[in-house]
């Protein structure tokens, strides 16, 4: 089965991704992506990003389209991994770059550090508080980075990182997003 995302904004503005069908993928809705980068549009140009979990990619091909510096996409299944690199293709995105490895492990070795980071897991397998302990951990965040998480609205997030302030928040339908901004300890 074949799915498909429209990008909004930027210069690949309605162009359309195909990706695979893959069970528990669910690509961020156009209005949540809309409302996203409305709250990132001072953010997101010539920054560094990291989505975790790409899935469809629809959140990296967002930020690289609307001028994002770098952006690397870490996913693990391999169909996924395909379709994001044949749409990094057709899109000519060299600013794009797929991690076909477990997030947890790519977490767990230091990095070079992100302006943003998209953080949207599978739901329901509580992966949401173990990857933000390790960007912290491993230093994968600027001083004053900006992280997205979205999570099934009924989530908890009780153990974040202390320096993470929630700037933004909304709910629609299941899924709750939020946006945090990292202080400087």
């Amino acid at each position: 089965m074949e799915n498909k995302l429209r990008i909004i904004g930027g210069i690949w503005r309605s162009r359309q991704l195909r990706f695979q069908g893959i069970p528990g993928l669910r690509p961020t809705p156009a209005r949540v992506r809309e409302t996203l980068f409305n709250w990132l549009q001072y953010d997101i140009m010539g920054s560094r990003c990291l989505d975790l979990y790409a899935g469809s990619g629809g959140l990296g091909f967002e930020a690289a389209s609307r001028g994002a510096k770098t952006v690397v996409q870490v996913e693990h299944n391999p169909l996924a991994c395909q379709s994001l690199m044949a749409n990094a293709k057709l899109l000519d995105a060299r600013q794009l770059s797929i991690q076909a490895i477990d997030v947890t492990a790519y977490l767990a070795v230091s990095g070079e550090p992100f302006d943003i980071v998209f953080l949207d897991p599978p739901f329901g397998q509580g992966l949401v508080q173990a990857a933000c302990r390790l960007l912290e951990q491993h230093d994968w965040l600027e001083p004053r980075a900006k992280i997205y998480v979205e999570t099934e609205k009924q989530l908890r997030l009780d153990e974040l990182p202390k320096n993470w302030r929630l700037i933004r928040h909304k709910v629609a339908g299941a899924v709750a997003y939020r946006l945090f901004s990292r202080e400087e300890n």
